[in-house]
């Protein structure tokens, strides 16, 4: 009971030719996980609670209480196919839920506590979750939108019957109230096992649906983008991206727990980087996934390798274009620590990247393909594959279909145009590729906006602005901005004649958050007579942006 579908390669182009995907007529990524591992004893989480010390839990310790969990999950009535919505940062009930809905059979959504009101609400309506386990943080919000979601029937709260109010059930007394051993769900690689949102930016967040095959295709990825070092009983990671997200929760959880690695989780609001560095040289952190927003934040602390006794061998980033004075400060400041880019997306798993065990990170470039996949650059028009050197859409073809999404959920018409009659993947990403095969990304063939590591839909800021009595039309942009990659930037015509712009700002900002997002709301807010618009009425976002460049107003 292997599963190990990465082997250890010492060069590339042995990698891309050697490598086929081998997966099991059977799998269960609880059993992957958890069961497969010769010492089941070793621990695979360590949990520090923001106020109780740290919590230790091993393989075995979560598979006992994730079989209760089922159990208990089981009596609420889920059964398999149905959807449970997992709204928990960095705690250990956030995968102890993934790992039981998938002995019984059901599909997980995962969902942060950074959402709204109105993200949560439209995510959990749409995927019709009859479950939701939150955290206390979001209670309160859930309440506001449980009317909304007619098929929640139950909600479960973390923490016991002495904490949890009613109306919903207590996760520590559901737990201790049923027993280990339930008999698990007979399931293979095209078993659904997750719902997973994307951020639009023609339209409402899309469900991407998956099968069990793409906790392996993540697996696989990492083994690569960790430069082969995901050894079990060597090997330690931690990422400060929340648990919600398939790069931290695919990609840096679950695959640890594959290769049989443990995890540390560390729920925090926000990011100190003193903080950090004191983490990763307490828990012997060997790898780290962190997108280039963190690498900013930590590029303030002077000599940190001096400073820190740290056991960090390699460092993985994600979400947007590492910029070449990231890459040069982390050669500089640590001794022998790579970071090697790498690239996916929701649907199409992790696909491109870097691997220095391979060959040399190159600025400014997201890698090369990573064995199991071909890609081609696409024109964005005719569809025709370009030559190297000229830039268009970046296309992806999978050695096996299954470790790709399954479906846009109610969306068969978006399936469809998602992939092309010759079996290529459209990413909706421009990008370049080079001589030497190395990739380099250019731009969105879209709207989206790439903040902070997340990728945010232009189209739900602009509703929510829109909610505001004051507030007559509005369009957002991304702009650059040296931390986050870029910003988000509204440009608003107002509604009234007479208003405070400051507060105005202020209004608008406290909307968005509540409403979608803490990393959704504009940074900056222009007021404009009126806003460049298509002779339907749609909003010239590419306009906005080139006038944001110049300077005009």
């Amino acid at each position: 009971m292997a599963w190990t579908v990465m082997p250890t390669y010492d060069d590339y182009e042995t990698a891309r030719a050697a490598f086929t995907w081998d997966l099991p007529d059977e799998y269960n990524p609880a059993v992957d996980f958890l069961r497969k591992h010769e010492d089941t004893s070793r621990t695979a989480l360590r949990y520090e609670a923001p106020d109780d010390g740290l919590e230790t839990y091993s393989f075995d310790d979560l598979d006992e209480r994730s079989d209760r969990l089922a159990a208990a999950l089981a009596d609420l009535g889920v059964a398999a196919g149905d959807r449970v919505g997992v709204v928990v940062p960095q705690k250990p009930q956030n995968p102890l839920t993934h790992l039981a809905n998938w002995k019984l059979g059901a599909v997980s959504v995962p969902l942060t506590v950074l959402f709204g009101r109105d993200a949560l609400r439209y995510r959990l309506e749409d995927s019709e979750a009859t479950v939701a386990v939150v955290d206390p943080s979001v209670r309160e919000t859930i309440d506001e939108i449980r009317a909304a979601c007619p098929a929640l029937e139950h909600v479960i709260e973390l923490g016991d019957s002495e904490s949890v109010r009613s109306g919903a059930h207590a996760f520590d007394d559901l737990v201790a109230a049923h027993d280990p051993g339930i008999d698990l769900y007979d399931s293979t690689p095209e078993t659904p096992t997750a719902i997973m949102y994307t951020s639009g930016s023609t339209g409402p967040p899309k469900g991407v649906r998956h099968s069990h095959a793409l906790w392996l295709g993540r697996a696989a990825a990492a083994y690569n983008y960790f430069d082969q070092g995901l050894q079990a009983g060597e090997a330690t990671l931690w990422t400060p991206a929340d648990w919600a997200w398939g790069a931290a929760l695919g990609g840096t959880l679950f695959a640890a727990w594959h290769h049989g690695c443990p995890v540390v989780g560390w729920p925090r609001d926000g990011f100190d980087p003193d903080a950090v560095y004191d983490l990763l040289e307490r828990h012997d952190v060997t790898a780290t996934f962190m997108p280039p927003t963190a690498l900013r934040m930590l590029m303030t602390v002077d000599d940190p390798d001096a400073r820190y006794d740290l056991s960090l061998e390699t460092v993985a980033s994600a979400g947007e274009p590492l910029t070449s004075e990231v890459v040069d400060w982390v050669d500089a400041a640590f001794e022998d620590v790579s970071i090697n880019e790498f690239y996916g997306q929701t649907e199409l798993n992790l696909v491109v990247g870097n691997a220095e065990r391979w060959f040399d990170t190159r600025p400014g470039s997201m890698g090369k393909p990573f064995p199991g996949y071909e890609i081609a650059v696409l024109d964005p028009e005719t569809g025709e594959r370009l030559e190297r050197g000229a830039v268009g859409e970046l296309a992806v073809k999978p050695g096996d279909r299954r470790v790709f999404f399954d479906a846009y959920h109610g969306l068969p018409e978006k399936t469809a145009d998602k992939r092309t009659e010759e079996g290529w993947f459209l990413t909706g990403d421009l990008v370049e590729r080079d001589a030497d095969g190395y990739v380099r990304f250019v731009s969105r063939a879209d709207d989206v906006i790439l903040t902070s590591g997340y990728r945010v839909g232009p189209m739900e800021v602009e509703d929510a602005i829109l909610t505001h009595r004051a507030v007559e039309q509005a369009g957002v942009v991304g702009v650059p901005d040296d931390t986050r990659g870029e910003a988000i930037k509204a440009f608003v015509k107002p509604a009234i004649d007479d208003y405070d712009p400051d507060g105005l700002r202020a209004e608008i900002r406290t909307l968005v958050r509540d409403r979608l997002a803490e990393y959704e709301y504009p940074e900056h807010i222009e007021f404009v007579e009126r806003l460049p618009t298509t002779t339907t009425g749609k909003i010239r976002r590419r306009t906005l942006r080139e006038r944001d460049r110049s300077g005009e107003e």
